[in-house]
């Protein structure tokens, strides 16, 4: 077991969920806080293994890593550089200091607050985003953010210049995620939702301890807005026995061979396993509310709601199904 994973089992975890990652902007809400778990000051001795999807290189280094995070305050971390990723979302890489690891635990989110704007209380807007980056890299912190016109906390982010800083508090721990829990997982993400699906592929996938089958689908407007492609098919490449993707396009072109429309019943039965395999399946959701609510019923603030929708027609239980 690496580091990483111990460190992460070490941690308190609660099961209360990051609001809804969405290709669509919040709705404004006031920002409650208060449920960030401890864990600031925790250090990690062992090995740090860092593997980028996608890409040729391996990093093994003997660390004392600690993490910078307070859940008590929000924390000023500086931009080191932008990464255009599409026409309007690009990836935010943090500066972390030497021998810092954000070490957040799988699955958790944290806070970012924008003093730019403000809640219907006045105070600054805050909004959840999972990092992309593993949470062992030493030294920085990445985000894959969309630009959405009427989502400020994304156009403040947007607007920053190389050298600004971003207010960050967390963690806020989601799902308890344990190694070989489930046989089959199935994950169904829309947008800029696929960012904690994407936490917990990273994580598990690159564990040599690892059983687990997943298979996720992915819904977007169009091919230029599916985001991580290149990590996924290379994960998919690399992984061809535990790990499998499926696009899903709602503006396709002629040249498009893989499913178009929305994820319904009949893509559902075709990708994700059974709910006859009772406690042996976990599927989890994350995407624009309407996806979330149309295929797993809508979430309650911060609790899970009641399970409706596609999901439950199915067959599926409220236990076998986690939305983020």
């Amino acid at each position: 077991m690496s580091f990483i994973r111990a460190a992460t089992l070490a941690r308190s975890v609660a099961t209360n969920s990051c609001r809804r990652y969405s290709t669509e902007a919040a709705a404004k809400k006031s920002s409650n806080l208060g449920l960030y778990l401890g864990g600031a000051g925790l250090i990690g001795l062992g090995t740090y293994v860092y593997m980028g999807f996608g890409k040729q290189e391996v990093k093994t280094v003997k660390k004392d890593l600690k993490t910078p995070f307070d859940s008590s305050k929000f924390i000023d971390l500086k931009l080191k550089r932008v990464e255009p990723y599409n026409h309007n979302t690009a990836k935010f890489v943090l500066e972390l200091g030497n021998g810092e690891a954000s070490l957040l635990p799988v699955t958790s989110c944290v806070y970012v607050q924008t003093p730019d704007f403000k809640d219907a209380k006045g105070e600054p807007m805050a909004r959840p985003y999972t990092p992309i980056s593993a949470s062992d890299l030493e030294g920085e912190l990445v985000f894959i953010i969309k630009k959405y016109d009427t989502g400020n906390v994304s156009k403040h982010i947007h607007s920053l210049k190389i050298g600004d800083t971003l207010k960050i508090r967390g963690p806020l721990a989601k799902w308890p995620w344990k190694m070989d829990e489930f046989e089959e997982v199935g994950l169904i993400g829309g947008g800029s939702g696929i960012a904690p699906l994407y936490q917990v592929l990273q994580h598990a996938l690159a564990d040599n301890t690892n059983k687990t089958k997943f298979k996720l689908m992915y819904a977007n407007v169009t091919e230029q807005d599916i985001l991580l492609r290149e990590e996924f098919d290379a994960m998919k490449k690399k992984y061809p026995d535990t790990f499998d993707v499926v696009y899903v396009l709602d503006k396709a072109d002629a040249n498009w061979k893989g499913p178009t429309g929305f994820i319904g019943a009949d893509l559902i039965k075709q990708h994700i396993a059974p709910p006859t395999l009772g406690e042996k399946v976990k599927v989890f959701i994350c995407g624009p509310p309407g996806q979330v609510a149309s295929i797993a019923g809508a979430k309650s603030g911060r609790d899970q709601g009641e399970l409706n929708g596609v999901l439950k027609e199915l067959g599926y239980t409220q236990d076998q199904v986690y939305k983020f």
